[in-house]
């Protein structure tokens, strides 16, 4: 019989060992991974694929709650909140079930022993068998938004070479300078199914096809439309994937956002107002980054639904942008 896969994530190391220990007594359950902290136990539970997760809610680099609404989004994950705190912060454990946890429980002051421990392990098998019972809220997706800095040109082909044709647009902002976007437009249009165009002031966002912002400006949205526009005196950033990421947001809600590789924070702002107008977010991971740092932001943040490397990001953007649409015509 197969056994009950359980990712433990806390960040006391007693604790850790106690409750591991405690789960491996029972013949049901195989213990196959420990998180020390939220971005971590994410980090691990796209890899090793438990049933349940169990999760202090008081966790460092990515807090408790913010681990927890990946661990839902990115596969329906069963998760277990222990927290210290949960039998005196009753606010703190109704946000937790709020957010999808299936059990809270109060951590002890000492070592779990007999009835109490018993009690736990029992509660942790009947989260992981809940699992089939979770339903995830799937709307479908409206349009498509990716952000890239350094070493974003390669990422993006690699992408656009794996991406079928879509049902619902795109729209890419890559840091480059004026007179550049136009020819990775064209270049991205050449290794895939998805007709790529450099964003014009006025035109309509058309289903399956993809925009570049213009580099050296501004790309926003207005009454249905691209809007092109010269860049602000302070903007360091021209395009900047926080502009275009939040003009989206609200009009296409639900937005995909996808962050690649880049350096420094950009579109960390636009994915959070994606994440408050329902939409998702996925997160190119460290390993396949040419530089770390967008994501990053984005994924310590707690606002990554997905984290993955960079083969990957192509099926799961199908399956939440509704893939298998015509292919273009030449």
């Amino acid at each position: 019989m197969r056994r009950i896969r359980v990712l433990v994530a806390d960040d006391s190391a007693v604790f850790r060992q106690l409750l591991a220990a405690a789960l491996e007594q029972d013949p049901e359950v195989e213990v196959v991974g420990v998180a020390t902290n939220g971005l971590q136990a994410v980090e691990l539970a796209g890899r090793l694929h438990p049933d349940v997760v169990t999760l202090d809610v008081e966790m460092p680099v990515v807090d408790g709650l913010s681990a927890l609404q990946a661990l839902v989004r990115h596969h329906g994950l069963p998760v277990v909140v222990l927290s210290a705190h949960t039998a005196q912060g009753a606010e703190a454990a109704l946000r937790a079930l709020e957010l999808g946890a299936v059990e809270v429980e109060a951590k002890p002051v000492g070592p779990w022993t007999g009835a109490g421990l018993w009690q736990l392990v029992q509660k942790i098998k009947a989260a992981a068998r809940s699992r089939q019972k979770l339903r995830r809220r799937c709307e479908p997706v409206r349009m498509v938004a990716v952000a890239a800095s350094t070493g974003g040109p390669g990422a993006l082909a690699e992408l656009f070479s794996r991406l079928p044709a879509l049902r619902v647009p795109l729209v890419v902002v890559q840091h480059m300078p004026a007179g550049f976007t136009r020819s990775l437009a064209r270049r991205l249009s050449e290794v895939g199914a998805i007709r790529v165009e450099e964003a014009e002031d006025g035109a309509r966002p058309e289903p399956g096809v993809a925009y570049v912002a213009p580099g050296g400006r501004q790309l926003d949205f207005r009454e249905g439309r691209w809007a092109v526009r010269e860049a602000l005196p302070g903007d360091v950033l021209k395009p900047c994937a926080d502009v275009t990421f939040g003009a989206v947001a609200e009009i296409f809600s639900p937005v995909l956002g996808v962050v690649l590789t880049g350096m420094g924070r950009d579109a960390l702002e636009g994915c959070r107002r994606i994440k408050r107008a329902g939409g998702q977010v996925i997160a190119q991971n460290e390993a396949t980054c040419v530089v770390y740092g967008m994501p990053r932001a984005v994924v310590e943040a707690g606002l990554a639904d997905f984290v993955l490397p960079l083969e990957r990001i192509a099926d799961e953007v199908a399956r939440l942008a509704g893939g298998g649409g015509e292919a273009r015509s030449a």
